[in-house]
């Protein structure tokens, strides 16, 4: 009896003192912190819900009804129903396709070689060089690039001629230009996508590092069994930042059209044609419809990148 006492009485508080509150009490410094914390989240959140959410509602109130009247899907088939449609699903999803499979091969691969060196200045300069078109806006670089798709005057003219291409017009044809948007989204905006997986890479425990190393993994088993593993949450972001940005193909053609005068069709991206729809055409519902549509896509395909890379899923 007497050891029973003892052990229910062993966590009890002596007599005349409180025993201490579960709740843990913050100190002032960490009260303030979350403070400031609010603030910064309180001013996202107003502009998320002043350029995203409100205008997404909008959009959809008009894609649902027609000068003020509900009209159901109809803005949506008479989208689908334009010739032009089609095409500028193709030529975006193309786009896509190459965007995002080359930026996850290349970014990764050149974020593990980045990593693996060893030298800390050699590895802080690629970094830099990489980083370096990324500081350049989207217009800019597309005016850049058309003096390096121009075999005329190009510092790359060797090159083009070689492959067969005599004139801008015939660079920037139809067919080429899925591979030509990839080229200069790349150029943009990899480097920064390096510098964010080379962070990543950071983030690895070097004792599993080490222990890879002393069970003798080399670099090629280390980077397929330890590292892209644990990298695959980064990757997951990337593809749906990239993705995002991907379905909203505007600037480039635009710029091209305008540069070859109409080589480059006005209507190649959804973009573009929700652009027309509202600007030429005045038909504001048929614009929203085509960014609903946009916007669905990307829900999906992002859901796809967020489940399949467990990406909100705690380590």
């Amino acid at each position: 009896m007497s050891e029973t006492r003892s052990i229910t009485t062993a966590g009890a508080a002596p007599r005349g003192q409180r025993r201490p509150s579960a709740r843990l009490r913050h100190s002032p410094s960490q009260k303030r912190q979350a403070r400031f914390g609010y603030v910064f989240v309180g001013g996202y959140t107003l502009l998320l819900l002043a350029f995203g959410l409100l205008p997404t509602l909008y959009a959809l109130f008009l894609a649902f009804t027609r000068n003020g009247a509900f009209v159901g899907v109809d803005n949506f088939v008479r989208v689908f129903n334009d010739y032009r449609f089609l095409p500028a699903v193709l030529h975006v999803s193309l786009y896509i396709v190459y965007w995002l499979v080359s930026l996850t091969v290349i970014v990764v691969l050149l974020a593990l070689v980045v990593h693996a060196v060893k030298l800390r200045w050699a590895s802080s300069l690629s970094r830099f060089v990489f980083y370096i078109p990324g500081a350049i806006a989207g217009a800019s670089s597309v005016m850049l690039w058309l003096f390096v798709l121009d075999p005329t005057v190009s510092p790359v003219s060797g090159l083009l001629h070689a492959m067969g291409y005599e004139s801008l017009v015939r660079v920037v044809s139809l067919d080429n230009l899925p591979v030509v948007f990839t080229i200069i989204a790349f150029w943009t905006g990899a480097g920064g996508w390096i510098v964010i997986q080379y962070g990543a890479l950071n983030n690895i425990d070097p004792e599993i590092m080490e222990a890879a190393r002393i069970d003798g993994a080399g670099a090629v088993k280390t980077a397929w069994h330890i590292q892209l593993p644990m990298m695959t949450k980064w990757i997951s972001y990337m593809g749906i930042m990239s993705l995002a940005a991907g379905t909203q193909l505007f600037v480039e053609p635009r710029i091209l059209s305008q540069a070859t005068r109409g080589v480059v069709p006005e209507d190649y991206s959804l973009n573009q044609l929700a652009y027309l729809y509202a600007f030429r055409q005045g038909d504001f519902s048929g614009s929203a419809a085509i960014s609903i549509v946009l916007l669905a896509v990307a829900l999906i395909l992002s859901s796809v990148f967020i489940f399949r890379g467990k990406l909100f899923e705690s380590d």
